[in-house]
């Protein structure tokens, strides 16, 4: 029976923490999510699933105030309407995937399968069979990037569940200059490309309008059909 009570509280649990979570639109630069929570999270991330288990992604975590500098500098050209998230906000998180996945890449994923016992030595070669979708999805250039692309915003849900598992806000940013990015953190990226970033800490209680806002979902009927 208390089995049963759990469960029923951990679904409550779930429900409640999505339909609470909102995208942010102004923090609190006082308040910093401790580092435990951090772990959670950053464990969240290397766990996130992808298709054939590629793991096309590189996390570039901005904390430092000569990080976040660099990262508010990227809005020179554009979308400067999310400039203001980068100092009041306590991280940034950029999302960043391998444009051009190759065998090489998938043999590092292989060979750990190895190392953690879920593949035999023996089945190596046997194991890159699931290679072969990466193929199919990659053009006469060696380009992939539509495919890896998309993993990066799987973990990307990952992490904005787990946030708010942990009670802290986030805000998914695509409103960033990926080529400007690409120049400031070259470095850091290391030929990976981000479209994509998320700002994480806690909202301000009076300055953010979208907190007390309602949510609103289309019907479960408009976009669910069981058949």
């Amino acid at each position: 029976m208390k089995q049963a009570v759990n469960q029923s509280e951990n679904r409550d649990q779930i429900i409640d923490d999505l339909a609470t979570r909102y995208t942010t639109k102004k923090y609190d630069p006082s308040k910093k999510v401790a580092q435990q929570d951090l772990d959670v999270l950053y464990e969240s991330l290397r766990l996130s699933p992808s298709s054939i288990n590629s793991q096309p992604w590189k996390f570039v975590v901005i904390e430092s105030d000569a990080a976040k500098q660099r990262m508010h500098d990227s809005f020179a050209n554009k979308h400067q309407f999310n400039q203001h998230l980068i100092f009041d906000s306590s991280h940034i998180i950029l999302f960043a995937h391998n444009p051009a996945y190759t065998r090489d890449d998938y043999a590092k994923v292989v060979d750990k399968g190895i190392q953690d016992k879920r593949t035999p030595l023996e089945n190596r070669e046997k194991a890159f069979a699931g290679f072969h979708f990466a193929e199919s999805n990659t053009d006469e250039n060696g380009d992939n990037s539509a495919w890896t692309k998309a993993q990066v915003y799987i973990a990307l849900g990952n992490a904005m569940h787990t946030l708010a598992r942990l009670k802290v806000d986030s805000t998914p940013m695509e409103g960033i200059d990926h080529e400007l990015i690409g120049e400031i953190f070259a470095e850091e990226l290391g030929g990976f490309e981000c479209h994509v970033a998320l700002a994480i800490g806690y909202h301000h209680e009076s300055e953010d309008y979208n907190f007390s806002l309602p949510k609103t979902r289309l019907a479960i009927s408009d976009v669910l059909t069981v058949i």
